[in-house]
């Protein structure tokens, strides 16, 4: 035989040879693979569902399309992936009880409506963010002993579909999520165990006394993105939590800190989008481990001389969007600023007045307060170190200071008191109020000597003094204007400040004003306008330039009219340019086209599409919480080969309106956290605080 021969007879024999040492090798192994199938079933263990995927004790049944839960779950699952799926309440089975070893569940972005039943006892982490659940009874979490975490984040829970003692069989939660419901109120009866409390994004306005009464050991609470005011947070509300070690207030109407903060261990306070525009000196006071500070975005012009004496772990102090005056009074803070550079990071202290300073950082500016003098230095300086001796009073609140029978002597009901203008109690106290909305006063005062604090007290006229419930406050010495809301649209109040504790003569060398003698003032809030409407503009507002402003009334109406018609015939043209231009060029295809078999094809395919057919756009969840924020139009595309030909005259050409879904947020949070899901921030222990930021 040919040596080429040979050499091709040995190719093919090796060849041959690979192939049945390859199909033995696949043999061995689909023999071994049966055999564990065997002996697995001899054992009792149960085959994983053909629509999930199991991997030792994890059963991934996520982004399935499920409507339920599949039956067949291994005995040994410890953690069920669920989420991302159709789930409704009535699709969790009952076996899924049986299930002894299961830790942790995920069903989030399904579509459960009540809190689901059948879960196993054993459970220690149940994730059901972005559902639509409504109620939270005490039975459902009485199925669940050992549970530590709760994500109950984007669904309807409101504070009365709560049931009470709802939690009292819940000792080992740790974690409770809340996050983006209807929530009016903070819910009672929290376990004792809490250590994070999530009620960001709800509808809270009013937090009193015994709110967090039981929690010794919460360390984090947010609750960002509510109706929180200073009047309505009673003032130990968050002394009572002395291990908190994060605490958030994001987004809320805060004018000044909340009073008594936990100072032993709070490591992180988070500010910033309220309308601060006064710290009190001593707010700070005792946070020796406080190591972020965020005060961004607030209305802060200034602050106290030795807020930060006791900062000595600060880290981060965060102080952007503010109205800073970079005047002498804010010397001792470039100089903290620069002391402190290497140890702490400051991040938005530009000046932005007097004007020569706009934009220049306060640590870089030298000239300017280097002009200020050493008197007046040793001036200010006393005079905070005096201050700083005084505690701050007490702003008080609506829980603590609401008198039944109040023993204020008020002015005649029938005073005459122009809001604008106030009323003026001798020399030592000028008081000045201004409706701003329908529900707001701002008052103001000037006062010609130092007092330690005012007494501000508030009426609505039509009660009876002796039977009706004045509102007072106290408002710091330093202060100069404040802000009096929510009150009753379209009612006339009485607005009364006393000086306490006067520190000096009033001017003409006469005595302090005696703290029985009241300046009053008289101001009445506006009627409810319609949305957009300017309140210092209507009649009773009290604006100082409310006349000129009803002159100007009839000049705005007929420019923006004019702008208005020349808006609709600018629209029409183009309209009717379009109109006649695609008819004329739809004309033109047709006369290029098959020609009249084309046309009656087309006819004799099936009616024309109405011109006014219109889709409306749904809801996703309870009809019930609509918010419609503002009406949109949508487009439906006419047939491929319809031409758009212009109505006949006489005609009418409808534009439906239609209103965007509720399925949407209507809000993005700024807050941008890792953790687990989508498009949401819920948040792992294991995550690095680094990570876990507001900005």
């Amino acid at each position: 035989m040919a040596p080429e021969g040979m050499a091709e007879l040995r190719d093919w024999l090796f060849l041959l040879l690979l192939c049945l040492t390859l199909l033995a090798e696949a043999l061995e192994f689909a023999a071994a693979a049966a055999a564990a199938a065997a002996a697995a079933q001899a054992e009792g263990a149960e085959p994983c569902p053909s629509a999930c995927r199991c991997d030792d004790g994890f059963i991934y049944c996520n982004d399935r399309g499920l409507s339920a839960i599949p039956a067949g779950i291994p005995r040994d699952a410890t953690v069920l992936y669920l989420q991302n799926n159709h789930i409704r309440s009535e699709g969790i089975p009952p076996e899924l009880e049986a299930l002894a070893a299961v830790r942790v569940i995920y069903l989030y972005e399904n579509e459960l409506d009540e809190f689901p039943l059948h879960l196993p006892p054993s459970l220690r982490e149940l994730h059901l963010q972005d559902n639509n659940i409504r109620s939270l009874l005490r039975g459902s979490l009485a199925r669940l002993p050992l549970l530590e975490k709760l994500h109950l984040d984007d669904n309807s829970v409101s504070t009365v579909s709560i049931e009470d003692d709802a939690f009292a069989d819940s000792p080992r939660l740790r974690l409770l999520f809340l996050s983006r419901n209807h929530l009016s109120s903070i819910p009672s009866g929290l376990p004792a165990a809490l250590e994070e409390l999530r009620l960001d994004d709800n509808r809270i306005s009013t937090i009193p006394t015994h709110a967090f009464r039981g929690l010794p050991g919460l360390r984090r609470l947010v609750l960002d993105g509510n109706l929180l005011a200073n009047q309505r947070i009673a003032d130990d509300t968050f002394s009572r939590l002395g291990n908190l070690t994060e605490l958030s207030l994001v987004r809320n109407s805060l004018l000044a800190p909340p009073l008594h903060l936990p100072s032993a261990h709070l490591q992180r306070l988070y500010l910033q989008d309220n309308a601060i525009g006064h710290v009190p000196r001593g707010a700070l006071d005792g946070m020796r481990r406080l190591q972020r500070l965020d005060l961004s975005s607030n209305n802060l012009t200034t602050l106290p001389r030795g807020l930060f004496r006791d900062l000595d772990g600060l880290a981060q102090l965060l102080l952007r969007a503010n109205p800073w005056h970079c005047g002498c009074h804010l010397l001792w803070l470039r100089d903290w600023v620069r002391a402190r550079g290497a140890a702490v990071s400051v991040r938005g202290l530009t000046c932005q007045a007097p004007e020569r300073l706009r934009g220049v950082a306060l640590r870089d500016v030298a000239a300017e307060m280097d002009e200020c003098g050493e008197a007046g230095g040793r001036g200010q300086a006393g005079s905070a170190a005096t201050a700083a001796t005084t505690p701050p009073p007490s702003q008080g609140s609506l829980f603590t200071l609401r008198a039944r029978r109040p023993g204020l002597r008020l002015p005649d009901a029938g005073l005459d008191a122009p809001p604008s203008a106030g009323a003026a109690g001798g020399k030592s106290l000028v008081l000045r109020v201004k409706p701003l909305t329908p529900d707001t006063i701002h008052v103001s005062w000037r006062a010609a000597a130092p007092v330690a604090s005012f007494r501000l007290s508030w009426l609505r006229l039509g009660q009876s003094p002796a039977v009706g419930s004045i509102t007072e406050t106290l408002v710091q010495g330093d202060r100069r204007e404040y802000l009096l809301t929510p009150l009753e649209p379209h009612s006339s109040y009485i607005i009364c400040m006393v000086p306490l504790g006067g520190g000096g003569a009033a001017r003409g060398g006469g005595p302090p004003a005696p703290d029985e003698t009241p300046v009053c003032a008289k101001a009445e809030t506006a009627e409810p306008g319609p949305p957009g409407a300017d309140p210092d503009g209507e009649p009773g507002g009290g604006g100082g330039g409310g006349g000129d402003q009803l002159a100007a009334l009839p000049l705005a109406g007929i420019i923006g009219g004019a702008t208005a018609l020349v808006s609709l015939a600018l629209i029409f043209g183009i309209f009717c340019w379009y109109g006649h231009r695609a008819g004329y060029l739809f004309a033109r295809e047709q006369s290029y086209s098959r020609g009249a078999s084309a046309s009656a094809s087309a006819n004799a395919a099936g009616p024309r599409k109405p011109a006014d057919d219109y889709a409306e756009a749904g809801t996703k969840k309870d009809n019930s919480i609509l918010e419609i924020r503002g009406p949109g139009f949508q487009m439906t595309p006419l047939g491929s080969r319809q031409p758009l030909r212009p109505k006949p005259l006489g005609e009418d050409f409808v534009i439906h309106t239609i209103f965007p879904s509720n399925g949407t947020s209507l809000y993005k949070s700024t807050h941008h956290t890792v953790g687990y899901g989508t498009n949401r921030g819920y948040r792992e222990g294991g995550i690095p605080d680094t990570d876990y930021s507001y900005t």
